[in-house]
């Protein structure tokens, strides 16, 4: 009896270290704790984790590499990000020179499929400075660009998951509507502005595609962030590009400092217009939460800025 009652006190004794082990673990990260069985999807940056959501529904799990807010171009991945890239089941990226840190993050990462989403895609190409000739490769600026991004994500979702392969082609369907809808949004909005006044003036030369499919032209500080180096020639060729064409309103981008841009506006008799989001989406309660939002955001700072403000 007395073995008995031996017993049942170990065995009550492992049972109650098993309840305090538990009771440890559910206060860690609920995506540390919680199994799921979906193909995970990793991206590099947010811009592309909302685009895969949007496909994907809720048959995979998407996730960004980077964060809201942070600089996608010159990004350092962490051991965690290595970490989390060689358990995905797909990396996407964006291709066309953005990510230059992507080849070396993947081969760490060990053999895993990657998506390039501009490949197959006719770039732009930049003109100016040490980057002419290169690819500009923020082609998701244009909502028309964005659906070849749609395409390419529904394929290489269906290899991944055959059986949601109808699903991700509805999914597709019902977002490429709304892109559609938001280029006549943008088309009927910008066509509102003087043609005179049809130039954005920004940090980075970000907006190419955007500015050729809506009848605008650009300038900017430098035409990559990965480079943001404001030389005194730079400077002083936006500032005369500003005067010369009378622009009332100048921007920057909100992953970098737009310090510089504020000192051309005023050595320009311009104004400073407010942050565009590009590479990165904002927080979930920001005013780019996603592409969407982002596109709609811009595009009410360029009609403030260039229709409504008045020298």
């Amino acid at each position: 009896m007395a073995s008995l009652k031996g017993a049942v006190r170990h065995w009550f004794s492992l049972l109650l270290l098993a309840l305090v082990a538990l009771a440890g673990c559910s206060s860690r990260d609920p995506e540390q704790q919680t199994f799921d069985a979906r193909p995970t999807v990793l991206t590099s940056f947010t811009v592309l984790a909302d685009l895969a959501r949007n496909v994907a529904g809720d048959r995979l799990q998407v996730r960004s590499i980077v964060k809201p807010g942070a600089e996608i171009h010159g990004y350092q991945p962490t051991p965690s990000d290595i970490e989390r890239a060689s358990s995905a089941d797909l990396i996407v990226e964006n291709g066309l020179g953005l990510e230059l840190w992507f080849r070396r993050f993947t081969a760490a990462a060990g053999d895993v499929p990657t998506l390039t989403l501009a490949e197959g895609m006719q770039p732009l190409l930049i003109t100016e400075d040490a980057y002419a000739g290169k690819p500009n490769p923020h082609a998701w600026m244009s909502p028309q660009r964005t659906m070849h991004y749609v395409d390419r994500l529904v394929d290489a979702f269906s290899d991944l998951d055959p059986a949601g392969a109808e699903q991700f082609a509805a999914n597709a369907a019902v977002y490429k509507a709304e892109l559609q809808q938001l280029d006549r949004d943008l088309r009927d909005a910008l066509q509102t502005i003087p043609p005179e006044r049809r130039l954005l003036v920004t940090c980075e030369g970000a907006f190419s595609y955007l500015a050729q499919d809506y009848g605008f032209e650009e300038a900017y500080l430098w035409p990559v962030n990965a480079e943001s180096q404001v030389t005194p020639k730079r400077m002083a060729r936006l500032i005369a590009t500003v005067r010369e064409r009378d622009i009332p309103t100048i921007y920057c981008e909100s992953t970098v400092s737009d310090k510089a841009q504020r000192e051309v506006a005023a050595a320009a008799g311009a104004r400073f217009g407010g942050s565009f989001y590009v590479d990165s989406l904002s927080e979930a309660d920001g005013p780019a939460a996603s592409l969407l939002e982002l596109q709609r955001h811009n595009v009410d700072l360029i009609g403030t800025g260039l229709l409504e403000v008045q020298r």
